[in-house]
């Protein structure tokens, strides 16, 4: 190729196109030199031997391919071959196929559907020597049930011929074969006919001999004819008669029980009709524990439920005369009448504005009444609360043998396949039971009301009996008469009656009894018992000064104090009541319990769940509304009695204080007075403790060391800012020397506030912040100031009021 023949780049036509990168042997991507780029001979001859570079290159690119080519064609070639006897070999399978296995194929066909017709032979023989069976044992049944109930005179060997033939299928007793094979001269009669005939003579048989067995009292007898029913397909018939039979012991042990009292006197005394209710429990539950094997075991299991049912009935009638004896004769709907009639005159009179009372008269003479000394005691005639009380309790017993009962039956209805360990649920012969509904008419409804109304009236009385604790002083030289909490006495009789009450109530076992008397119990603390302690801090003891700007008296302050300890004491026992019945820890009374007592009591469902729910709601309830009052209450004697003592105290503990001055001047002073100079530093600290003690001690030793401690808590916040206030009041006017004495006489008063409750100095961070920076050295300062020093301290001041402080000290 000579360089005449390269073409020239400006030409057009289809030579001018430049080719790939790969194959354009003038691309400029190359590391020769481009033909279109020379402007000499020499770059004409690089360029040129740069192509022939690039066409070796090609060349022998191409020659591998073409070799490798040949390789493939022969492969293809052994392929083909491959094919062709793999052809071959098909035909020659196909011809096999046709010729050989045809005919393999038609004998194996043939004997299969031999070996089919000799099996379908099989099944219809062996279904024929079944039914030649079952046509002999109903035969023989038939013969030996004829036989039996002839001369022998033998019922068992009757009726279990007349099981056995029960096994037998009923096509086969009612089929041509049998009715063709089966009867006899002795037994001319089709086979199910002579099989009902027999079932129908033994049924009245074994009914005349169960009755007359029961009649003359012969147990064995009875046992004996009662397992034969359901051999005789009579089941149901022997389950009522059954039940009938022990109904008939059941009624009679009822009726013997209510005529075993000795006259009226033994009916009204005591428990009567509970223990006969009781009695009636038991006597049918141990016929059910006892009689219950016998039935399962020969009637069938889940048969027992029948005879439950049969027996319930019973229970009905005669527990429905007990109830309506005992109705009777406690005279419950009098009782009611009077309960809700009752006027509560004490209470209603209490909450009245002072000034409609009536002046000089007590409350327990009330006008409504009557008038007279007596007038209380005739009110009280209207209703006897030891008859009440002695009424509630009889309820309660019923009502707790009734959820025993309930609870037993719930365990023997229950259905076999049910886990052990799956919450009990009332069976329907409980609840479509009459008991069940004259037991919610009779004593649940007449319960709630009654307890309600023996709860109000007994806080009624315990503030009308009322007494707060005598000889307490506010002077700490005085002894003070009693052991402390100080508190009313209603308050010791109004959380025993609630203690019992909750304890009876949740003694029925009755969801519906705790569904509402625990909420009446709450409604009647939060508005009678708190709004009584409310009503006499506001119209008897208010602290509130007769002077302004002096103290409010002695006795108020006192009488205060009395009545906040009182709630603050009522919500510990109400806590400690509810823990008790829930088997917690007073201090966390919703916490889960394994050992639950309560579900001892409540097995069905989420009864337990809804009872420890309820209980927890009236110890909250409570809880808050005491609280919320105990702070208000604090509140008031903090701003009536504590504030106004506590400023002449800090008025005299900073009386001639000296900040500005430095340690020379005041050694000097402390020279000239004749002093000693660490006495004079420490007199600050000595004055506002000596006043403090003064103020907080008598308190102290009158309160609950829970109110005290929250009274403390209000001191000390309104404290913190006063000493706040003091502190800048010396901004720029403090030595450096004052400063560090400013510092020790503030910790110290903190120290005396805070003794014996340390979180109290979380209230004065800001003050011991403020003199903290003041009191800091140059390069401390410098260091707390840099990035890492703000993250050392958790600041309360902002960076102004930390700015301020550093200014404290007059330069």
């Amino acid at each position: 190729m000579s360089a005449n023949n390269i073409p020239n780049g400006n030409s057009s036509g289809p030579t001018t196109q430049k080719p790939s990168n790969k194959l354009n042997p003038n691309s400029t991507s190359g590391s020769g030199p481009s033909i279109h780029d020379a402007s000499t001979l020499s770059d004409v001859r690089a360029a040129l031997a740069a192509l022939h570079v690039r066409e070796t290159s090609v060349t022998n690119r191409l020659n591998a391919l073409l070799s490798s080519q040949a390789d493939l064609s022969r492969e293809l070639g052994r392929l083909d071959l491959l094919r062709a006897n793999l052809g071959s070999q098909v035909i020659a399978t196909r011809s096999i196929s046709n010729g050989m296995l045809s005919s393999a194929a038609d004998t194996a066909g043939r004997l299969s559907s031999r070996v089919k017709d000799l099996d379908l032979e099989k099944d219809r023989v062996q279904q024929t020597l079944r039914v030649v069976e079952q046509v002999a044992e109903l035969k023989a049944c038939v013969h030996g049930v004829v036989g039996s109930m002839g001369a022998p005179q033998d019922w068992e060997a009757a009726a279990g011929y007349i099981s056995r033939a029960s096994k037998v299928p009923e096509p086969i007793i009612r089929g041509g074969f049998a009715a063709s094979m089966v009867p006899s001269v002795e037994v001319p009669d089709a086979p199910w006919v002579t099989l009902e005939n027999a079932k129908e003579s033994l049924c009245g048989l074994f009914l005349r001999e169960f009755e007359k067995a029961a009649k003359d009292g012969d147990g064995a007898k009875v046992t004996r004819f009662f397992k034969l029913f359901p051999l005789i397909g009579r089941g149901d018939v022997g389950l009522d008669v059954y039940g009938r039979y022990v109904c008939q012991g059941v009624a009679g042990t009822a009726r013997a029980t209510l005529r075993a009292a000795p006259g009226d006197a033994g009916k009204k005394d005591g428990f009567f009709y509970a223990n006969a209710l009781t009695k009636l429990f038991e006597h049918i539950a141990q016929i059910v524990e006892s009689h219950g094997g016998l039935v399962e075991r020969h009637y069938g299991e889940g048969k027992m439920v029948k005879v439950i049912e049969r027996l319930q009935m019973e229970a009905d009638v005669q527990g429905g005369i007990i109830l309506d004896s005992w109705s009777d004769e406690r005279g419950i709907d009098r009782k009611l009448t009077d309960a809700k009639s009752y006027p509560f005159s004490f209470l209603v009179q209490s909450f009245l504005p002072p000034q409609r009372t009536l002046t000089g008269t007590p409350r327990v003479n009330s006008p409504a009444l009557g008038g007279g000394t007596n007038a209380r005691n005739s009110e009280d005639e209207g209703v006897d609360m030891k008859e009440v009380d002695s009424l509630l309790s009889e309820i309660s017993v019923m009502l707790g043998r009734w959820a025993l009962y309930s609870r037993f039956l719930a365990g023997k209805c229950k259905d076999p396949d049910t886990p052990d360990d799956a919450p009990l649920s009332i069976p329907e012969v409980v609840t479509k039971s009459n008991l069940g509904r004259k037991i919610s008419g009779k004593l649940t409804s007449p319960y709630n009301s009654l307890a309600m109304f023996f709860f109000r009236r007994s806080v009624e009385k315990a503030f009308q009996l009322d007494e707060s604790p005598s000889g307490l002083s506010l002077n700490i030289n005085k002894s003070i008469d009693g052991n402390a909490p100080y508190i009313i006495s209603a308050v010791d009789d109004i959380m025993y009656i609630v203690s019992t009450i909750t304890q009876k109530a949740i003694s029925t076992s009755q969801r519906d009894v705790a569904a509402s008397v625990i909420p009446d119990v709450g409604r009647v603390l939060g508005s009678d018992f708190i709004g009584m302690v409310q009503r006499r801090m506001r119209d008897e003891s208010y602290p509130q000064p007769t002077v302004q700007g002096g103290l409010p008296p002695e006795n108020k302050i006192i009488a205060f104090i009395v009545l906040i300890n009182s709630l603050d004491v009522a919500k510990d026992y109400l806590a400690r009541i509810i823990a008790s019945q829930l088997g917690t820890s007073p201090d966390q009374p919703d916490g889960t319990s394994h050992s639950n007592p309560l579900a001892t009591k409540f097995p069905f469902e989420h009864d337990v769940t809804f009872v420890t729910s309820t209980l927890n709601a009236l110890n909250s309830t409570f809880a808050i509304k005491t609280s919320e009052l105990i702070s208000d209450a604090l509140k008031v004697l903090f701003t009536f009695v504590v504030k106004q003592r506590l400023k002449p105290v800090l008025v005299e503990a900073f009386r001639d204080a000296d900040y500005w001055r430095s340690e020379d001047e005041l050694a000097e002073i402390a020279r000239q007075n004749d002093e000693d100079e660490d006495e004079m530093i420490d007199r600050v600290q000595r004055r506002f403790e000596r006043g403090w003690d003064a103020l907080m001690k008598p308190i102290a030793r009158l309160m609950t060391p829970k109110t005290f401690t929250a009274l403390v808590d209000l001191t000390a916040t309104d404290l913190a800012k006063t000493l706040e206030k003091r502190v800048w009041s010396y901004s720029g006017k403090t030595s450096a020397y004052g400063a560090i004495r400013m510092d020790r006489d503030f910790s110290g008063i903190i120290s005396t506030v805070s003794r014996g409750n340390w979180s109290v100095r979380e209230m004065f961070a800001k003050v011991t912040q403020i003199l903290m920076v003041a009191n800091m050295e140059e390069e401390e300062w410098e260091e707390l100031s840099s990035d890492d020093g703000e993250d050392s301290i958790q600041w309360v001041l902002n960076e102004d009021e930390r700015r301020r402080a550093r200014n404290l000290v007059k330069a």
